[in-house]
């Protein structure tokens, strides 16, 4: 097994910020009933939009739990990869699960040299809630689910490899996933739902270099690397 040396992860690190450089890394302007930052000011701003209420979606919320499983490991990058977007966008306030442990469970299989782990969890930070606006929303029990539609190799990572020569990890790559993120919740004593449309790019290193795949960085949500 072939463990990164000093100068290994310091390439690997710059070759990373490098490719999510690519992708404009820039927050999109999310929709009103679907803001990742809701401001805490009016209960109009929880991410739930009470104006026009779409039908109930098929899904039923999820019961209350107390603690949150582990990412179960995997040496296949493609479902490692899909185990990462669920854990981005799935979860529930009107759990005991708290902001906190969704962000623990992501670093708990990020690099193992920790290196990336600083800037995993600042991209991290810009897909869920704040710890104010977690607050906010449990207020209205809002729950956030995700169905991936599609998961493919950047088309610009071949690129980047070939830039990197020797410098990436045996086993480093990238997947773009593409879906639609579910949010519903409680408003006016009626559960209503909404759904947006969104893309970004993990990248993760796997085999030959570690027996199992871990989490690198991740795109700026709707920024993804083409």
């Amino acid at each position: 097994m072939r463990y990164p040396t000093r100068s290994e992860i310091v390439r690997r690190r710059h070759l990373i910020i490098a490719c999510l450089a690519l992708g404009t890394l820039v927050i999109a302007v999310l929709s009103y009933s679907l803001q990742v930052r809701p401001s805490p000011a009016t209960p109009g701003t929880t991410g739930i939009a009470p104006s026009a209420p779409r039908a109930t979606t098929t899904k039923a919320p999820v019961s209350p739990v107390a603690d949150l499983a582990p990412l179960r490991p995997t040496s296949e990058p493609d479902a490692f990869a899909r185990l990462v977007a669920a854990a981005i966008f799935e979860w529930n306030t009107a759990t005991l699960v708290g902001r906190s442990d969704h962000v623990q469970r992501l670093v708990a299989v990020s690099d193992p040299s920790g290196e990336s782990s600083p800037g995993l969890i600042s991209d991290i930070d810009n897909y869920l809630p704040t710890e104010e606006a977690w607050a906010e929303l449990a207020q209205f029990e809002t729950a956030q689910w995700f169905d991936i539609e599609s998961v493919v190799t950047p088309t610009l990572w071949d690129e980047a490899e070939a830039q990197a020569g020797n410098e990436l990890l045996s086993g480093t790559t990238a997947f773009t996933i593409e879906g639609t993120r579910h949010r519903s919740g409680i408003w006016e004593n009626q559960r209503v739902a909404s759904a947006h449309e969104v893309a970004f790019t993990v990248f993760i290193v796997c085999g030959p270099s570690y027996p199992q795949c871990h989490l690198l960085r991740l795109s700026r949500l709707d920024e993804p690397l083409d």
